[in-house]
Order: structure tokens, then C-alpha cells, then sequence
């Protein structure tokens, strides 16, 4: 992103522990989220089922009702747990509500050369970015 996150507007996906719960103990989202505020980012999250239960450990961001609105003008999207629906996201739809096409795939869902052929600047968690 150029350096500072300063002003930028991060997306969020994925908040609980681990997919198909509402689990938000130990999550990584949190030391995430608080990091990324830390550096001056605005955040946005959706999470299917524990965005009720984040709301507690995380009250200053903004959630979203769905993955698209989640990354609508956003200046950068982490996959933060694997949901199922976050799989089978259209990778078309997705670039074309972000302010730029970066996602930071934490859970290695998607690959890489596929995100590149969809014009994503992707990276993800011990692989190379490149196709």
C-alpha cells in the first residue's frame, strides 16, 4: 500500500476463532484489527455469524452486512478466517467495489496465480505471491 496505513481503509473478513462459530476467545482478528488501528487504518469487517460477539472486543470499527459491502472502496481486504462463503467470492465483483485490488489472504483459500489472472496485487501466508 505504499507504506503508512495511515488513512487507509482496510476490509476485513472473517472475526471468530475459526470458521461455523461465534467464538471470538483467542481470536486473531483482534490483536489484527487493534494493530491496524494502531497504524492509523479505519476498519471494516463482516463475519457471517460472530460479528455480535466481536462487537465486545472490537466497538470502533465499522460492520458490514456482507463480504461486497465489507470491501466497498477499501484500500486493502484480509481474509482472516476461512469461512466456507469466503471461498466462492466473485473475484470480478470483489475488484471492482475496491479502492485498490490487494488482498492479504491469511488463510491461503486462494492461489495466487489465480488471484493474479483476476488482477489482484495478492499475498498470502508461507508461498510465493508470484503465478
Amino acid at each position: 500500500l505504499g507504506g503508512s496505513l495511515r488513512g487507509k481503509t482496510i476490509a476485513v473478513l472473517g472475526l471468530t476463532f475459526k470458521p461455523d462459530t461465534d467464538d471470538m476467545r483467542d481470536a486473531p482478528s483482534i490483536p489484527l484489527v487493534t494493530g491496524l488501528i494502531d497504524m492509523g487504518a479505519k476498519v471494516k469487517a463482516f463475519d457471517p455469524v460472530g460479528m455480535d460477539q466481536a462487537k465486545d472486543e472490537l466497538p470502533s470499527i465499522t460492520y458490514c452486512e456482507d463480504a461486497y459491502s465489507c470491501a466497498e472502496d477499501a484500500d486493502a481486504l484480509v481474509i482472516v478466517t476461512e469461512w466456507v462463503q469466503f471461498r466462492g467470492l466473485d473475484l470480478d465483483r470483489l475488484k471492482a467495489t475496491m479502492a485498490q485490488p490487494v488482498v492479504v489472504d491469511l488463510r491461503n483459500i486462494y492461489r495466487p496465480e489465480d488471484m493474479a489472472a483476476a488482477g489482484f496485487v495478492y499475498e498470502s501466508v508461507g508461498r510465493s505471491s508470484q503465478a
